[in-house]
């Protein structure tokens, strides 16, 4: 399936979604949207492609590593355990990566890109930094290479994420009743992106029972969040997204539009002046 044609299909399921059971009733096309779509494009023309490439180095390098032992005991297991296993150890240690990102600056540079987003969909899901998302990809699957785990599997697992994460971000308030404490729901993520909160919960990547363990559970019963996004001032187009987190503050966007401004407006001053 083309990236085009996975675009049409996901917008065709995830735009009857939203119109049946929205959560916030706004614009399908809102503020925004396009920046998205730049995200979206830009994920599968290219970062999405040299992630893998990254992640196949990552695996071959492990293969030189003394694993043997550990790897050998772990393929003695059902497949049905081996996969459990993984589960639990992948979303630990992304649940861990994700909490860091917001708390160290050097990741949360790149990781607040994804939180800038002021509404969420379906679209909003790709809102993120390429080097946040290689990090995040390498984390999240680093417990299944390290265990040697089959890479088919691997990829089912990123291909799963992918759609879920899609389905946690989208303007959908369908209710998965005690299955949510398991598999969580829109509605839970949403919390995390949720402006006044500072996005201090549900960091967990697929079940919530990782946040319910490590005390970041978030879940005002029939509550929704009314307002997303940051409370620190943060660049909007997308190139300027981009550009941020890679450079020191003095050449950010913001930084650069001031000091062209400051050249500018004089001059233009006195070319009124002398006209």
């Amino acid at each position: 399936m083309s990236a085009f044609e996975f675009f049409c299909l996901m917008a065709l399921v995830f735009f009857g979604l939203e119109r049946a059971f929205p959560a916030h009733r706004q614009a399908t096309f809102r503020r925004e949207w396009w920046t998205d779509l730049l995200f979206y494009g830009g994920q599968v023309l290219l970062w999405n492609g040299l992630v893998i490439a990254g992640l196949m180095l990552v695996a071959r390098g492990l293969n030189h590593l003394p694993l043997g032992g550990v790897r050998g005991s772990f393929g003695t297991l059902p497949l049905w355990l081996q996969i459990g296993v993984v589960i639990v150890l992948c979303d630990i240690s992304i649940y861990w990566f994700h909490r860091a990102s917001h708390a160290f600056e050097p990741l949360w540079r790149f990781h607040r890109v994804h939180h800038t987003a002021e509404r969420l969909d379906w679209l909003a899901a790709y809102r993120e930094h390429p080097v946040d998302g290689f990090l995040t990809r390498l984390v999240e699957n680093l417990p299944a290479l390290l265990l040697g785990f089959r890479l088919e599997f691997v990829a089912g697992f990123v291909a799963f994420r992918g759609l879920w994460g899609l389905f946690i971000h989208s303007n959908v308030a369908l209710r998965l009743g005690p299955l949510e404490k398991l598999i969580g729901s829109p509605r839970l993520h949403h919390w995390h992106h949720e402006k006044t909160r500072n996005n201090q919960c549900n960091f967990a990547n697929l079940s919530p029972l990782t946040d319910l363990a490590f005390g970041t559970f978030h879940d005002p019963k029939d509550a929704a969040p009314e307002t997303y996004g940051l409370t620190e001032p943060a660049p909007r187009p997308y190139a300027a997204q981009l550009w941020d987190p890679m450079v020191p503050r003095w050449m950010s966007s913001t930084a650069l539009a001031h000091a062209i401004r400051g050249w500018a407006l004089p001059w233009v001053e006195r070319r009124r002046r002398h006209t």
